[in-house]
């Protein structure tokens, strides 16, 4: 009766550990999906907007030529005709041509800057989005992080509420490595948001000196050791306590308020470096000192250092 009782006991709870596993891996699988959906969105906002972009920074250059070629003739104008008809000297001062002429070049100058603005966040975007998974490609891990910031950006400026997070590169000298480059930028997408996220909240609840006393930070640092790529990427917010750090990898884990987070981010992410990788995640924190990323991918035997 006791053997039946232990087995029956054994039984439920294997039961009860591979409905959990059952549970998790299918949550994995949403989550990858969503992934694999908004890389696709990415990918196709990213090509219609390339398309029109490209055609408009085409065109400012001719129109940039085209424009001093009208001021030059009309510079040969008026040093050959220096006193014309009254309708155009009315006309001449009532459009401020000395202004225009001058003005017009710094204009076409600040939409190029724009364009080309745009044409790094369209490049950007299509880094980002990288969804042929079929197979592990040499990836420069530089321009994903760097594609991963700037999609960001608009969490890292500052505004009246609350200061601008800087941003600190160390980059070391990294070959390219053979991954998965979407599920990578995934990786760099969740840590890098947490990170904003704890030093958000850790200045709401400082005042204007103390945020000023104290700037908030985000520390990125790669190198290579031994036969792997190292990427380290720290914040200088409240940090967490030991027991968070233990459990900060399990699914459906979240310190956030219920509606700011799922709990996934983090399994994903080592789900994608640890098992789909062999590489390292891992985690290290002190209370009120900030809390460091440690992510691990081993280079390919077949990958060269960068000329």
């Amino acid at each position: 009766m006791h053997n039946s009782e232990a087995q029956s006991r054994e039984q439920a709870a294997q039961l009860a550990a591979a409905l959990e596993e059952l549970k998790s891996t299918h949550s994995q699988l949403v989550q990858s999906e969503k992934m694999s959906s908004l890389g696709l969105l990415i990918a196709g906002v990213a090509h219609e907007i390339n398309n029109p972009v490209s055609f408009i920074h085409g065109n400012l250059t001719h129109l940039k030529d085209y424009t001093q070629d009208l001021f030059h003739h009309l510079e040969l104008y008026e040093q050959h005709y220096p006193n014309p008809v009254e309708e155009i000297q009315q006309e001449r001062e009532d459009n401020d041509l000395d202004f225009l002429a001058e003005d017009l070049p710094r204009i076409l100058s600040s939409m190029s800057v724009g364009v080309e603005r745009i044409c790094e966040i369209v490049q950007s975007l299509r880094n980002f989005s990288r969804h042929d998974d079929s197979q592990m490609k040499p990836v420069n891990l530089h321009e994903g992080i760097d594609s991963t910031l700037l999609i960001l950006n608009h969490r890292l400026k500052g505004n009246g509420e609350k200061p601008q997070i800087q941003i600190v590169k160390e980059y070391g000298n990294l070959p390219p490595v053979e991954c998965f480059a979407g599920p990578i930028n995934q990786v760099f997408m969740n840590i890098l948001s947490n990170a904003i996220d704890a030093l958000d909240d850790a200045n709401s609840r400082q005042s204007s000196q103390e945020m000023r006393d104290h700037p908030s930070q985000i520390r990125i640092c790669t190198k290579v050791v031994d036969n792997f790529v190292e990427i380290k990427i720290a914040d200088n917010g409240p940090g967490i306590t030991e027991e968070v750090n233990q459990r900060i990898f399990d699914t459906f884990f979240t310190t956030k308020p219920i509606g700011k987070g799922t709990g996934m981010g983090l399994s994903i992410s080592y789900q994608i470096i640890v098992e789909r990788h062999k590489g390292e995640l891992y985690c290290t924190s002190e209370l009120g000192k900030g809390t460091e990323f440690t992510i691990k991918i081993p280079i390919a035997h077949s990958c060269s250092y960068p000329q």
